[in-house]
């Protein structure tokens, strides 16, 4: 995959981990149609061929923003057909976050709000700074939410609470986010990479193409009956039965080592 790219920086900290920094500390990392652009073609490239990549960290520069939302100034006297132009590649950059079937972690360093709230949204779970704040706040702006979170936030936090959020615009703290279900853990935002980059490399230890299987079955039976669900959860089982990995894990545990997983 491609790893230069205008507005975010890539670095392989460990093995098997990618760690994706939006990149415009400037102006606390605001989603502008370059990074619309970039993220898009990142987590296509990373689904298209994921290399050695076995968990992603997505992150912001900077220890104040995570992203703060859509970059107004670049929007400003923008026509009704360039905005909407912009919008379709903010669609597809979310497609291509949800669609990733590599695990990616938002690790949200500072401010996420309004489009970087969704974005953070996109990711299979989250790890918050405990100075971190979220909010979407379109609704101040005459718009709505647009990049996915009318339908990620409720599955998180529930519909009534999702409601209160969107519909009011207000901000809220990284330890309201957690007892809402939004983060999975807060942290001091010094140890916040370390923690992110501990569990990615949890992750990356385990076999990916069970990793990968199980993220996927979790992920459409949100949107299945329970037994549309349960049979979908036995077609990803199945792929797995004839795999290397899934006799190295028998070995290793037998031979009381740990597994070298290859991804085949």
């Amino acid at each position: 995959m491609n790893r230069e790219f205008p507005t975010l920086s890539l670095a392989t900290p460990q093995e098997h981990v990618l760690q994706v920094s939006m990149n415009r500390p400037e102006v606390a990392n605001a989603l502008n149609t370059q990074m619309g652009l970039d993220l898009m073609h990142c987590f296509e490239d990373l689904a298209l061929d994921p290399g050695d990549v076995r968990c992603v960290v997505l992150t912001g520069t900077g220890d104040k923003a995570f992203c703060a939302g859509g970059d107004l100034k670049e929007r400003n006297g923008m026509t009704d057909e360039q905005w909407t132009r912009q919008h379709v590649i903010f669609e597809r950059m979310v497609r291509a976050l949800i669609a990733c079937p590599t695990p990616i972690i938002a690790a949200v360093n500072g401010a996420a709000y309004a489009g970087g709230c969704e974005i953070a949204l996109c990711a299979d779970f989250i790890y918050a700074a405990d100075h971190a704040r979220f909010a979407l706040t379109e609704v101040t702006l005459g718009i709505m939410p647009g990049a996915g979170a009318t339908q990620n936030l409720p599955r998180a936090v529930g519909e009534r609470r999702a409601k209160e959020i969107i519909l009011t615009g207000r901000p809220f703290t990284a330890q309201q986010a957690a007892e809402w279900g939004l983060v999975n853990r807060v942290l001091p935002g010094a140890d916040l990479m370390k923690e992110a980059l501990e569990t990615a490399a949890v992750i990356a230890r385990n076999a990916p193409i069970s990793v990968r299987q199980a993220k996927q079955a979790i992920s459409r039976a949100m949107n299945m009956s329970l037994w549309d669900g349960l049979a979908f959860e036995i077609e990803a089982y199945n792929r797995m039965v004839p795999t290397e990995d899934r006799r190295e894990g028998i070995r290793s545990f037998n031979e009381k080592r740990p597994p070298r997983f290859t991804g085949r």
